[in-house]
């Protein structure tokens, strides 16, 4: 399938993800939010759903514009092995996300609801990617007129 025939979908897929998402990251436990509000106020976001689903959806509109240029500028196999790469760096990410939780006592401390809402933010970039990974690039094709001349 062409980018253009699965744009709308994957755009309203990535909108409702960043909403769960948002809604998820602002389940921040009783702990993480007294620890949020005095040590880290940069994050104060997260505590609003609302402003969570922006910055994810913020997040992923980012990731998406960049790989659309990846997308467009490369060709053949070069283009294939850049958007896998980068579905595997966001596969890595995801795994040292879900291990920095289980072992670390003061991200452990913000909930699950919390940390399924970040694993979200890291499924939704590996979306992106193979939504251009998998989906044929649009190829413009000239035609050269010529004309004979008698």
């Amino acid at each position: 399938m062409r980018h253009e025939a699965q744009l709308p979908f994957t755009g309203f897929y990535l909108i409702c993800l960043s909403l769960l998402s948002g809604n998820l990251t602002a389940g921040v436990s009783l702990v993480g939010k007294i620890g949020i509000s005095f040590s880290i106020s940069n994050f104060l976001f997260f505590q609003s759903w609302w402003q969570s689903s922006l910055v994810c959806l913020a997040c992923m509109l980012v990731i998406g514009i960049i790989l659309y240029f990846a997308d467009r500028s490369l060709k053949g196999i070069q283009r294939k092995v850049v958007l896998i790469a980068s579905f595997l760096v966001f596969l890595l990410g995801l795994y040292l996300t879900f291990r920095d939780f289980r072992t670390d006592l003061a991200h452990r401390w913000l909930g699950e609801r919390f940390h399924v809402g970040i694993y979200l933010y890291w499924i939704g970039f590996c979306i992106i990617s193979l939504f251009f990974a998998l989906t044929e690039k649009k190829t413009v094709t000239t035609v050269n007129d010529t004309e004979t001349i008698l």
